[in-house]
């Protein structure tokens, strides 16, 4: 329960903002002295060959967003209309929604909480549940890598091909390896607030040079090769341009630094919450490096206040020494510095309720509101919705790179008073 008062905070303190160089308005200058403006230039070249030689993948094709490339994911994993897709639950909607682009049913799997990404025991349940899901999306949350081992092992018993979401964890590696290297069909994202940025833009990222091909091909309208305009099959207007391209061009040998300072900060929060009944976003060392991309906590169960969430509002009940994210989000706005909720699971959304939920004991449908109240458990004593579980009790800290220490710790400080 909070009752001190702070200073507001003079400038605005960010959740995650883009880091310029200068580079950037180099090649964006290029590109407009050249009078390379449109979806052909040096800089998109440059940039997919970058990239490709950055991830460790033969082939790279740069796309207007992460969701376009997740789009045309979609379509080479052969989604049909009515096919059931198995899905991250704990992500952005941005994940999923492009299944529903092609006419598939997403079908939801519970978190985990060694990494707060898919559940492979869940995974498997899913795949009793529906042995013919042929296509898998799975998610690094918060650029932290799932358990890539255990989802390749179960998707490979049953003959299904991995989309992997690596959005939010360029940069990040698992066993050495960098995220983007391990789906049939991957791809990265350039959004204002990644890690590396063009404003927007995303890449889809293969081995395979006929995909590679094929998503060029189907980003630019599916323009056949004649002296006219002809198609033979539906194209979008998916291209990154050259001057965005420019943009990520500049960006993308900061790479490293970028990690290095968001790693910075997520250590400097481990280190100021000691002693607090908080905990950060977990991280396997032994197997994982991560890009820190946004730095995260989560309240141990018997140091939260009681707090309700409706549709668009939340609730809580102030108690001395213990608090919930609601009332830390809300005294971090007071004094002018951004959180975040946690991702709210997909099956919590109301346009995908109606959805199937699979936990790590089976079709968890009927307990998705459960947690709230008291919650309902599994044969282990936790929860069994553990994406709820994590929503309900994290939240997303200012992750800034260039947010000063002071102004970090003064966020600490402000954290710490809510359980005085």
């Amino acid at each position: 329960m909070n009752n001190k008062t702070f200073e507001m905070f003079s400038e605005r303190v960010w959740l995650s903002t883009p880091t310029m160089h200068g580079e950037e308005w180099k090649y964006m200058e290029e590109a407009y002295k050249t009078n390379w403006m449109s979806t052909v230039g040096e800089n998109l070249n440059e940039v997919e060959r970058i990239t490709a030689e950055k991830i460790g993948c033969k082939y790279a094709v740069a796309l207007s967003a992460g969701t376009a490339a997740l789009h045309l994911c979609m379509k080479l994993a052969g989604v049909r209309p009515g096919d059931r897709v198995f899905c991250s639950d704990m992500t952005f909607s941005a994940t999923v929604n492009p299944v529903v682009y092609e006419g598939g049913v997403p079908v939801f799997i519970d978190t985990e909480y060694d990494t707060w990404n898919m559940d492979p025991a869940a995974l498997e349940k899913a795949f009793e549940l529906y042995p013919d899901v042929k296509v898998v999306v799975i998610a690094h949350l918060y650029g932290t890598p799932g358990k890539i081992d255990e989802i390749r092992a179960v998707c490979d018993k049953y003959g299904a091909k991995i989309v992997e979401d690596a959005a939010e964890s360029f940069g990040a590696a698992y066993k050495g390896k960098q995220t983007g290297t391990f789906g049939d069909f991957s791809v990265i994202s350039f959004n204002g607030n990644k890690i590396i940025t063009g404003s927007s833009g995303g890449m889809f990222l293969t081995d395979s040079l006929e995909d590679a091909d094929k998503v060029r091909k189907w980003s630019t309208q599916s323009r056949e090769n004649a002296p006219w305009y002809h198609h033979e099959e539906i194209g979008y207007n998916y291209r990154m341009s050259n001057l965005i391209a420019g943009v990520v061009r500049g960006q993308l040998p900061y790479l490293e630094e970028h990690i290095a300072q968001k790693k910075m900060i997520y250590e400097r929060y481990k280190e100021g919450f000691k002693g607090l009944p908080v905990s950060m976003n977990p991280i396997d060392f032994e197997k994982s490096t991560p890009n820190y991309w946004l730095s995260s906590m989560i309240i141990d169960p018997e140091a939260m206040c009681r707090q309700v969430r409706g549709e668009q509002e939340a609730l809580y009940i102030p108690e001395y020494g213990k608090s919930c994210p609601t009332e830390i989000l809300e005294i971090l706005a007071k004094y002018n510095a951004e959180g975040r909720p946690i991702w709210k699971p997909m099956h919590m959304q109301p346009m995908y309720r109606m959805n199937a939920f699979v936990t790590r004991e089976g079709d968890g449908r009927a307990k998705t509101n459960a947690y709230i109240f008291g919650g309902s458990v599994g044969t282990d004593g936790k929860p069994l919705d553990v994406g709820m579980d994590i929503f309900h009790r994290g939240l997303c800290l200012p992750s800034d790179n260039k947010m000063p220490a002071e102004v970090q710790d003064k966020v600490i400080e402000m954290i710490r008073s809510c359980f005085e």
